[in-house]
């Protein structure tokens, strides 16, 4: 029989061993700040193809919080927070939700993704956030990876999709590589969705989005672009006519708007990843991964075409990798909010410019190369010092890495950037979680992204 001694212990005992237990599953409860630091040591020092999971087991065990709260009932609710968030985490893939990504933040946490695409199209950020493509539209599932008239499409391949009058959500029945002989034309109000499989666009030409409107190209891997035309194209069921020779883009955006393209990786073509020309806007290129290349994106036309002045468009979320060199972007004209893109890799300069655009450039990582003569993120191209220090040219809360610095032009003052701000900049401390899945996503069916 317990003596009264004993029973005066009992409770204090438990209380002490209920602390010990709570103390140590309050180790997992980390500290986000610090999480995000060691994040972006681990993304410097980690290959592209390593995975968000696997850099977060490498987050070493000093970056556990360990302080102590005295506080029952505060450890109770943190011990709670900590275990659902840690669950829900393992759930969904560390960095899935609640990454400070807005688009992915929108339809990622969503376990059932795959049953609501559409939803995508409410997710748009920037200045082609209202670029609904063909969400009011049924599915179209390509099943064909064929091209084998691009005058008389087959049923069921992706050309036949693109070219409809009336609005589709497009879809893929499984893994393909589309080798196109002509460019693929497509028509307004279309969503190419290459979520729950892998999907290439390759080897061949690519694709034309050309005085049409409300486009999503979500999700692909296009590469390997090449020239093609001097051939009969169609690109409505009603009109199909004599196309001359294209210049090899992966995506050409030709007096078009209401544009996004999100979480496509982009490579190697024979001219520009993404050129937007002739009176293009309200385009956002997001979440892309681009490798490989020359000239990345070509923003306007050309110092002498005065309707690109018009031109508003956002490049958000994008990691630019290695291999490239230059254009990312290269603008005329407009107005182009540059905001939490990460750059690792340019040989000559990230962002160029030419015939007084306004950029905006907000919250990036730029990491400068090795070459002490390529630390400069801007150029402006073939324009005297006297004509470009009137350019409205800002950075503001950049990191600059490596040596690299932004040399920045205009009076400064924030009414001019007006036109050019498209949303609101996350701290660029962030910017390794929110590019952590650019580029195409590889998303599984039953899977999450």
């Amino acid at each position: 029989m317990a003596t009264p001694t004993s029973k005066n212990w009992l409770p204090l005992f438990s209380l002490l061993l209920f602390v010990f237990v709570v103390g140590a599953l309050c180790r997992i409860h980390k500290d986000e700040t610090t999480i995000f630091s060691a994040v972006e040591k681990a993304e410097l020092q980690s290959s592209r193809n390593s995975t968000t999971a696997e850099k977060f087991e490498e987050i070493d065990e000093e970056f556990v919080n360990e302080h102590a709260v005295d506080d029952p009932e505060e450890v109770a609710r943190m011990v709670e927070m900590a275990t659902r968030n840690s669950t829900e985490r393992r759930k969904l893939g560390f960095f899935s939700c609640g990454t400070g990504n807005p688009i992915d933040d929108c339809w990622r946490c969503d376990a059932n993704w795959q049953k609501n695409r559409k939803r995508l199209a409410d997710c748009g950020i920037g200045f082609g956030r209202n670029a609904i493509g063909g969400r009011d539209g049924r599915y179209y599932v390509v099943t064909d990876s064929g091209d084998y008239d691009p005058v008389n499409p087959r049923p069921g391949t992706l050309r036949h999709a693109v070219i409809q009058d009336e609005p589709l959500w497009i879809i893929f029945q499984r893994d393909m590589v589309i080798t196109l002989k002509q460019e693929l034309i497509m028509n307004s109000f279309k969503t190419i969705d290459g979520r729950g499989v892998n999907v290439h666009i390759a080897n061949g030409a690519c694709i034309t989005i050309q005085f049409i409107t409300n486009v999503i190209i979500h999700g692909l891997h296009i590469h390997d672009c090449k020239p093609t035309g001097n051939a009969m194209v169609r690109s409505s069921p009603a009109h199909y006519g004599w196309r001359t020779m294209a210049d090899g883009d992966a995506i050409s955006i030709f007096g078009s708007s209401h544009v996004w393209v999100d979480h496509n990786s982009l490579s190697n073509c024979a001219d520009g990843l993404v050129d937007a020309v002739m009176g293009s806007t309200a385009i956002t290129i997001s979440n892309n991964y681009f490798t490989h290349h020359n000239e990345v994106i070509l923003l306007g036309h050309s110092d002498s075409y005065m309707r690109d002045k018009q031109m508003q468009a956002t490049i958000a979320y994008n990691h630019f990798g290695e291999g490239l060199i230059q254009r990312m972007p290269r603008c005329r004209h407009g107005y182009f909010h540059v905001v939490n893109n990460d750059y690792t890799h340019w040989e000559m300069y990230a962002i160029g410019g030419s015939a007084e655009p306004t950029i905006n450039s907000q919250g990036n990582r730029y990491l400068a190369p090795v070459n002490p003569f390529a630390k400069e993120v801007t150029k402006r191209v073939d324009t005297a010092e006297n004509r470009w220090k009137g350019w409205n040219w800002r950075s503001e809360g950049d990191l600059m890495l490596n040596g690299a610095y932004f040399t920045p032009s205009g009076a400064g003052a924030s009414a001019s950037y007006a036109r050019a701000s498209s949303l609101g900049a996350k701290s660029s401390s962030m910017v390794a979680s929110i590019t952590s899945g650019a580029g195409a996503l590889g998303c599984r069916r039953g899977r999450q992204c």
